[in-house]
């Protein structure tokens, strides 16, 4: 009975998500109230057991960092020397945009790259009045793709580096990162394909215009634009080092935001600045996480995951597979982080079964998870984050048409991840 209970609540919710009639935060939060009405758990149960409080305080720790430096200019400053060194051409902008961010994903976590990115992003778009869809999926998918080849740049390979003491930083950079190259030049070519008609159109600056151009005009030259670049730069390497620092990346966001509030308060007011950080996606993220708890509460995602071992019958190669692409689908309508919380110990039994070589396994679940964050708004951290800046800034990405393109790339990284894991592991 609680099963069918947290099926329907979860289904209903996520149709009403589909259709994107009503605020994603409303849906969420009534689906969770629904969860504690019908006693699947308490409020208390809810919130501190099921809600990822690490991810929240990340994210609102880096809204308010960038809330606090969109004053100083910088954004504008970066979009105006990108207009410029593109010279104003949509399509070089679209390939620039995915490298820099599949780079920056890799290098940071991926949500803090289109935190820092998509602000500059749609400044530039309003400069050069383009659509801004196209390059906002970009966004999504080379964020989700480019944070799959390093141990921090995506919350499921972290959560699987903690896991597994063996797999190092660089274990993670020599088997997933060469893959990740190649899925993702495949899929910068595809996207370009998709949206050519889009970014063929002439919808260059004037040249006279861009040469006239001069981004230094938009920095306000105060303390506060020196001391806001120093605490953003040494954030990121900070993120870069945590775990040779062995300090969260929570904490490490957390001090930099308190940091950035003190020095800040003369020139905007705390108050000011948390009016402006992005509730709408912060209580999103919370009643997700709570409807997704649902799942795990009624002992859903750990039965699917179960019967993984069934299929496969212990055989190392169709369990990689097997994980690889129920992962991978999966991700793409339930968070990745629960699933693969749920795999962790389903791999683990793995290995007491004898299955022989184990490590394929944990890198079909980085990139099944990873990769198939891919799927739809609702598959990855970055997907809601970019979906939240860009509506606030009056630029809607429509739910089921990301998810139309979002699958195809997930079938084709999928596809061409089923390949690197034979040819790597079992040939």
């Amino acid at each position: 009975m609680e099963a069918t209970i947290v099926i329907t609540i979860f289904v209903i919710s996520y149709v009403f998500l589909l259709m994107d009639k009503i605020n994603r935060a409303l849906i969420a939060a009534t689906g969770a109230a629904l969860m504690v009405l019908f006693g699947i758990f308490s409020w208390d149960e809810a919130l501190s057991s099921y809600v990822d409080w690490s991810t929240i305080a990340l994210l609102f720790s880096m809204m308010v960092m960038i809330t606090i430096t969109q004053r100083t200019g910088i954004f504008e400053f970066i979009a105006l020397w990108m207009i410029k060194k593109v010279s104003g051409r949509p399509v070089s902008l679209f390939f620039w945009i995915g490298i820099l961010t599949a780079i920056g994903s890799a290098l940071l976590d991926n949500v803090t790259t289109v935190l820092l990115l998509v602000p500059v992003l749609l400044h530039m778009i309003r400069q050069l009045n383009l659509k801004a869809f196209p390059y906002l999926v970009n966004v999504i998918i080379s964020s989700n793709i480019g944070g799959t080849a390093t141990m921090i740049g995506d919350p499921p390979n972290i959560m699987i580096g903690q896991a597994v003491p063996y797999l190092d930083f660089l274990d993670f950079i020599v088997h997933l990162a060469p893959i990740v190259i190649v899925i993702h030049a495949v899929t910068m070519m595809l996207l370009y394909m998709i949206f050519k008609r889009s970014l063929s159109k002439d919808n260059r600056m004037d040249q006279q215009l861009i040469e006239s151009l001069n981004p230094a005009d938009s920095l306000k030259k105060t303390p506060l634009l020196y001391q806001s670049i120093t605490i953003l730069t040494l954030t990121i390497v900070a993120f870069t080092l945590h775990g040779f620092l062995h300090i969260e990346l929570t904490t490490i966001a957390i001090m930099s935001a308190l940091l950035m509030l003190l020095i800040s308060e003369n020139d905007e007011s705390s108050e000011v600045v948390f009016q402006k950080v992005e509730w709408t996606t912060l209580f999103f993220f919370v009643g997700l996480f709570v409807l997704v708890g649902g799942l795990e509460k009624a002992g859903i995602i750990d039965h699917i995951a179960y019967t993984f071992i069934d299929w496969t019958e212990g055989d190392s190669l169709t369990s990689s597979l097997v994980i690889l692409w129920s992962a991978g689908i999966l991700s793409g309508f339930v968070d990745n982080i629960p699933y693969v919380a749920s795999m962790i110990p389903v791999i683990e039994e793995f290995q007491s079964f004898g299955v022989n070589p184990i490590d394929p396994l944990w890198w079909s679940l980085a990139l099944g998870a990873c990769l198939g964050g891919n799927g739809s708004l609702l598959g990855a951290s970055a997907n809601v984050v970019v979906a939240g800046i860009a509506s606030t800034q009056g630029e809607k990405i429509p739910f089921i048409k990301f998810m139309f393109y979002g699958l195809i790339i997930v079938l084709i990284s999928l596809a061409i991840s089923s390949v690197y894991v034979v040819g790597r592991y079992f040939l």
